[in-house]
């Protein structure tokens, strides 16, 4: 009887798992959308179940480090890490999300929005993704076109040009009668607003309509001038008063010119120097406050981690002394009070209400980490973010970058990857400083805090970030310093 009980157990585990597999599909070709419109970013899983459980990541692919679009996780939209130019601009139907359907809409679509994009949704036991490619379409402004003077024989120059354009649009001229004219010179620039196209052509044609035409696939715009015998008969008068015209702009733009520069630099160097001023200031109170600290002996504390107050998919070594992501929860691990259930975290056994102590973790090979301090009293569980305000005095590596998460979140400038993270703690002065190894005989200031009130003990920390992390790799707590 037992066996048919555990044989019965395991086939439903199986058909669970299996339940569980879906695939993420996305648009078979590329995504066309206009600027200054919305468009749609299909992303949906086959077959069509509900993802309102699940977790939906949109990233940008074609940015550096990959940098977050949109997120929805534990029911509700958490974009507090979204790119700043998308603050306000997307959002996924909740009602779709039962029918399986996670498509992104993007409001006000800009030319820096064309690129590519991943659809990643994850459930409890499976994941998957899809790429979404963004095409966009801008209409730029009405061309324009200027004289811009006569060549030695009496033909007129005419300049067209146009800007915000996307992608490069083609431009052609034509006379009365609707034959092409070849342009003489193209200069085309691109920003983030799209293509910038200048052209310029001589013509001879007295009497006639020029017409200058901007073209895309769906769209087109063109302007026309009219040549008249006036505008050749008077070219050489022209030329004279554009001559002195032209000698006198250029002295009084040389002058302009000299005198913006030089309040420019008086304005630079001004703001140069108050800035230079603070920075001294503040930094000079910090290496004071350092030193002072420091003059004393760092006690070196022995730190063990606690595998009671550790995540359910978190692995503590038996010395307590690694720390590993899994992709399942631990067998017999229940989610207790002292025991974190969205972020991957860990705290130590020892705790500190007193002195100095310095300890070092090592996050070699580790991409998603964060490490520091946590008050005694401080929640361990749900979404919210770890910053002092909350308990928590930490910096860490998420989604490419380095952050101290002060209140708001700061970025830290390094130069290589960290192999080892050092954590001060001067219990006393409020301090919490974090350095890092730069070579075997140095090591480098990243963050401190400062004037912090401590009046609870103080706990070691480590965690391996929120909810998930592909990278099995394991933090370390160093005990050869």
């Amino acid at each position: 009887m037992r066996l048919i009980c555990l044989t019965l157990l395991i086939i439903s585990g199986i058909t669970d798992s299996r339940s569980e597999q879906y695939e993420v599909v996305g648009p078979a070709g590329p995504v066309l959308a206009v600027a200054g419109e919305h468009v749609i970013l299909p992303c949906s899983v086959k077959p069509s179940i509900s993802v309102v459980d699940m977790r939906v990541e949109w990233f940008r692919l074609d940015l550096r480090d990959s940098q977050l679009v949109h997120l929805y996780d534990d029911h509700v939209d958490r974009n507090t890490d979204q790119i700043q130019s998308y603050r306000g601009r997307t959002g996924l139907n909740h009602q779709e999300l039962l029918r399986g359907d996670a498509s992104l809409k993007l409001s006000s679509v800009r030319v820096s929005d064309e690129g590519l994009y991943k659809c990643f949704i994850q459930s409890i036991s499976w994941s998957d993704d899809t790429t979404v490619n963004v095409s966009v379409e801008a209409v730029g402004r009405p061309p324009v076109i200027t004289v811009d003077g006569f060549d030695h024989s009496g033909g007129l120059h005419l300049q067209c040009e146009s800007e915000g354009w996307n992608p490069e649009p083609d431009l052609e001229w034509l006379n009365n009668e609707g034959v092409s004219l070849s342009s003489e010179t193209t200069e085309k620039h691109r920003n983030t607003d799209g293509f910038s196209v200048k052209h310029t052509i001589t013509v001879h044609e007295r009497d006639s309509k020029i017409h200058c035409r901007f073209k895309l696939k769906h769209h087109m715009l063109e302007t026309l001038i009219i040549t008249t015998s006036n505008m050749f008969n008077s070219w050489r008068t022209s030329v004279i008063m554009i001559s002195v015209f032209v000698v006198l702009s250029v002295i009084a733009g040389i002058l302009i010119a000299v005198f913006a520069h030089k309040y420019k630099e008086h304005i630079q160097l001004k703001n140069e120097h108050n800035k230079l001023k603070s920075e001294k200031r503040r930094i000079q109170e910090e290496r004071d406050q350092l030193l002072q600290s420091l003059k004393t002996i760092i006690p070196k504390v022995n730190v063990t981690l606690d595998a009671d107050t550790a995540h359910p998919r978190l692995i503590v070594s038996d010395d307590g002394k690694q720390v590993r992501f899994v992709n399942t929860q631990t067998e017999g691990v229940h989610r207790g009070k002292d025991r974190f259930d969205k972020h991957l975290g860990v705290v130590g056994k020892e705790g500190f209400s007193s002195g100095c102590f310095y300890f070092e973790v090592q996050v070699t090979g580790q991409t998603d980490w964060e490490l520091g301090v946590t008050r005694e009293s401080a929640n361990r569980k749900g979404w919210a973010s770890l910053s002092p305000e909350r308990g928590y005095w930490i910096v860490g590596r998420r989604y490419g970058r380095y952050l101290a998460r002060d209140s708001p979140d700061y970025s830290l400038s390094l130069r290589v990857a960290p192999e080892r993270v050092g954590v001060f703690v001067d219990y006393k002065k409020g301090l919490v400083v974090f350095d890092v190894d730069v070579d075997v005989e140095s090591r480098s200031h990243i963050y401190t805090y400062t004037n912090q009130s401590f009046n609870k003990k103080l706990y070691p920390f480590v965690s391996l970030g929120y909810r998930w992390n592909e990278n099995s790799t394991p933090l370390i707590i160093c005990d050869d310093y």
